[in-house]
């Protein structure tokens, strides 16, 4: 994997760029669709790469690994011919999803003891394993397995979970160059810098984190309930640390609003499942702000959904047709506003892509920061 910067803005630390893999090239600042399970829910891949404009999209290592199984996408050649995608693919290493399952998993030194949320078998994840397990899957960027704390965590807690995962991703590292890609091309592997909301704890986090020099770095553990101003001042803190020549991932985030504050802070590469699932729930993002489409507002209102039109969704439906397919219950709407969510959020990357090699990326972002925040 090679990242290069090729411009950056004038007035603050936003930066495009482009990351080169064995399956393709990627714009940065970019926002991965996530496909958990090897599908991006509700969105078809002609419409990723075709109305989308996807470059690069998420699955994670948890789902997976259970269903449809290692030995499955093994002898399918990988996710990406399982699913029919030939761009990139980024997993995660199912620690998030392993740490959210309260009361049915089992932390050790070794690794971590979880029941399946299908049918409560037992599985054990150690570093080494989920390394394997991506392997298998075949995603071009693999992620270390770490331990996410909630944003609420005291101090001492936190310690003692970064600790664990730094420990963790020294065993990850010495496996991962230790072993080969199953199919045939490169796989980068990404640390990830946790420590909660404490400045100390971020620093030596990131310290430690830049330290192992790897094709490029993750910021983890925000976005799981601290105050907005807090995760914006970790972003800060820990891009002070993290190598400029390599791509920063903020994990998990988040409203187009955060993710603009964190590209004029320095990251390149986002993923959240918020622009699919509050589309599932009839929230829209748009250009001038966010519209629930379900309510009665919109109901003789024929214009389109954005007027920027940033999918071919906007053009062809309009704001009323779209509630009514929500009001009689009708499964294409939720496949028309998933499409219409990502296409903007993928619209929005491009124009920070476009204000930044234009040098003016802070002006326009506290415009159309405004913008976003309204409920239209």
């Amino acid at each position: 994997m090679n990242f290069e910067i090729l411009y950056t803005d004038s007035g603050s630390k936003a930066r495009a760029g482009k990351i080169t893999t064995d399956h393709g090239a990627i714009e940065t600042p970019i926002f991965m669709p996530v496909g958990t399970a090897g599908s991006v829910k509700t969105v078809h891949f002609r419409e990723l790469e075709e109305d989308i404009h996807a470059q690069i999209i998420l699955g994670n290592t948890y789902h997976l690994y259970l269903r449809p199984g290692t030995d499955i996408l093994e002898q399918a050649g990988g996710l990406h011919k399982f699913i029919g995608w030939d761009r990139p693919i980024l997993t995660d290493s199912g620690g998030f999803q392993v740490f959210s399952l309260t009361g049915i998993r089992k932390l050790k030194e070794e690794g971590v003891l979880f029941q399946s949320h299908i049918d409560g078998s037992k599985h054990f994840f150690t570093p080494e394993i989920t390394v394997d397990i991506q392997r298998t899957i075949g995603a071009d960027i693999i992620m270390a397995l770490d331990e996410c704390t909630p944003g609420t965590a005291d101090y001492q807690y936190a310690k003692k979970s970064m600790q664990l995962t730094h420990r963790w991703l020294l065993r990850g590292i010495e496996h991962f160059d230790t072993v080969s890609p199953k199919y045939g091309y490169s796989q980068a592997f990404f640390p990830i810098v946790q420590g909660c909301v404490y400045p100390d704890l971020r620093r030596e986090s990131a310290k430690f984190i830049a330290d192992q020099n790897r094709d490029g770095n993750a910021i983890g553990g925000l976005a799981v309930g601290e105050p907005t101003e807090k995760m914006y001042e970790m972003i800060e803190i820990v891009n002070e640390i993290l190598p400029e020549n390599k791509p920063r991932y903020l994990m998990g985030v988040g409203t187009p609003q955060n993710i603009l504050e964190s590209i004029e802070r320095g990251v390149d590469m986002f993923d959240c499942v918020m622009p699919t699932r509050n589309g599932r729930n009839g929230m829209l993002f748009t250009s001038q702000g966010v519209i629930n489409i379900k309510n009665a507002k919109w109901k003789n209102d024929f214009s389109p959904l954005d007027e920027t039109g940033t999918s071919f969704v906007d053009k062809a439906y309009s704001k009323a047709y779209v509630r009514h397919l929500f009001a009689a219950n009708e499964l294409l709407g939720l496949q028309i506003a998933s499409i219409h969510n990502l296409a903007f959020y993928l619209w929005l990357m491009n124009e920070a892509r476009l204000h930044i090699r234009q040098g003016d990326f802070s002006l326009w972002k506290k415009g159309m920061i405004e913008q976003l925040g309204r409920r239209l």
